[in-house]
């Protein structure tokens, strides 16, 4: 069977495992990490004839290469993360690009192996066609699925030569989103006093405290749970995770939990931290700090006349796709590029319903389509 180029490139990215750890210590190494990913992508830019180079530390790595033109109209720096969630539990071999019924399954296929693979054959047609009409700073980004670190090292290695606007291709089912929630994690700390369970009154119980920080907790989600977004909703808290002790028999001296805060745009780490103290003041937790607040990625939103739309709109227009901008639920690396005053969007192949599942896959047919838009996109014709 004949395939297009952007099939062939999402089966062999789909093929080489990216698999970041998201903290944890017993991912196998032979599929962790971003470098073998990273380096593909950077020879095949290469034989583009563009100068593509790694960016990073270790075995996080990132990947960035430009395509420039004389007289460009601007420049678009097109992110497509590198790394994917982990394989546990899934149903299919994740690193075998299997294509059934009209979709290519495997790990990353969806979430976002596909918006790269759109991306690179895209441009490769462009480049070849000699029709490229506006720069492209194209981007493989490592650990997006956690810390963004390498949204980071890119900024860093651009420097303050930022480009116009950026899109971040995630399964958004071909349509553009303007506005997502940002993420803050939280994690708060319990300290008590140690003796032994049958003397409970000579100790304090940092668990009865983390369990009293919880309840405030969730009055605090109660609480900014009234707010709403006119295109986005309301914010939310929820405490996910919780430990602490040592033994049954032991009062625990430590305990500890962590949230997640969805964030609504104008939230930040300095917002949420207030928020927290005031909770804790207000239902009288004590031996309960704020051990550390991250926000990992702001809340994206971009007018919905902004350039960058409208850029996309034009592309968009002539594939008779859906012209109106939308919001997503999940985040993304377009919120720390517009952090960085780099406005964007973001735009990709799939749907969110299938990124992280067992069973993982892409429709060809969007992933085709994809490449269209970029082909638009990058020749604004």
């Amino acid at each position: 069977m004949s395939l297009p180029p952007c099939i062939r490139f999402l089966r062999d990215y789909v093929a080489i495992p990216s698999v970041n750890p998201m903290r944890r210590d017993d991912v196998p190494a032979e599929i962790a990490y971003e470098r073998r990913y990273a380096t593909h992508l950077r020879e095949q830019l290469r034989g583009l004839g563009l100068d593509a180079e790694l960016v990073g530390e270790g075995e996080r790595t990132s990947v960035v290469a430009q395509a420039s033109v004389r007289g460009a109209r601007d420049t678009v720096l097109v992110a497509s993360h590198l790394d994917t969630v982990p394989v546990d539990g899934m149903e299919i071999d994740p690193f075998d690009p299997r294509i059934e019924e009209g979709r290519l399954y495997g790990r990353g296929s969806c979430d976002t192996k596909s918006g790269m693979a759109a991306a690179v054959a895209a441009l490769a047609s462009v480049l070849e066609r000699g029709t490229l009409a506006r720069n492209v700073v194209l981007v493989g980004e490592a650990d997006e699925e956690c810390g963004s670190v390498g949204v980071r090292d890119v900024l860093a290695r651009l420097g303050t030569r930022l480009p116009d606007w950026v899109l971040a291709t995630e399964p958004t089912e071909l349509h553009i989103v303007t506005a997502h929630k940002g993420i803050a994690l939280v994690r708060l700390a319990a300290h008590g006093v140690s003796c032994h369970s049958s003397e409970p009154r000579n100790g304090r119980n940092a668990i009865t405290a983390i369990a009293r920080a919880v309840l405030a907790l969730d009055s605090l989600g109660n609480e900014i749970g009234t707010r709403q977004h006119p295109k986005l909703g309301r914010p939310t808290l929820s405490v996910g995770l919780i430990g602490g002790g040592q033994a049954a028999n032991i009062v625990p001296r430590e305990a500890w939990l962590v949230s997640d805060r969805r964030l609504l745009p104008g939230e930040d780490e300095q917002h949420v931290r207030d928020e927290l103290r005031g909770a804790l003041a207000r239902h009288e937790v004590a031996d309960v700090t704020i051990e550390s607040c991250v926000v990992e990625k702001p809340a994206l939103e971009t007018p919905d006349d902004a350039p960058a739309v409208r850029v996309c709109q034009e592309a968009l227009a002539r594939l008779s796709l859906p012209l109106e901008p939308t919001t997503a639920a999940f985040s993304t690396d377009a919120g720390l590029f517009a952090q960085a005053g780099v406005p964007g969007v973001v735009f990709g192949p799939g749907s969110i319903a299938q990124a992280h599942t067992a069973r993982e896959f892409v429709e060809l047919a969007q992933v085709e389509r994809a490449t269209e838009f970029f082909v638009r996109l990058f020749a604004c014709s």
